[in-house]
């Protein structure tokens, strides 16, 4: 053999190991595309079957909400009902603090009339006939 043989036939050779390898090579490249395509299979079944209950999920929240606005417009209509209601309260407050600045006032004056001694006789006469009163009760009892 001559040197241009050995040559051609390590060439050869080399080529045939180089193919095997690509051949090795597509082999796994191609079982891996196969993987991705039942990946992606896979993939696009579970976006079709969320894409369907997020679609019935949104059908449920608008529902839900429309209730909730109902009952909302329901609870706010019968709170401004109520308004009169907390203003009377408001008023009878007022009204029960004037009848006890009232009544400070009366025991404050009957006090200061009985101290001067003007018309503590009227004072002690209206106790007087209370307690009389009182004992007449008793004894009816």
């Amino acid at each position: 053999m001559t040197g241009g043989e050995i040559a051609a036939l390590i060439a050869a050779v080399a080529f045939a190991v180089l193919v095997v390898g690509l051949v090795f090579v597509i082999f796994k490249v191609a079982k891996i595309v196969g993987e991705l395509n039942t990946t992606i299979e896979e993939a696009n079944k579970s976006i079709s079957t969320i894409t369907k209950d997020a679609d019935h999920l949104l059908v449920e929240v608008e529902g839900l909400l429309n209730k909730s606005n109902t009952t909302l417009d329901d609870v706010n209509g019968k709170l401004v009902l109520t308004d009169p209601l907390f203003k009377a309260v408001g008023d009878l407050g007022v009204t029960v603090s004037d009848l006890n600045n009232s009544t400070r006032n009366l025991t404050r004056s009957l006090t200061t009339v009985s101290k001067r001694g003007v018309q503590g006789g009227v004072v002690r006469k209206v106790g007087d006939s209370a307690i009389r009163m009182n004992k007449r009760r008793k004894n009816k009892a």
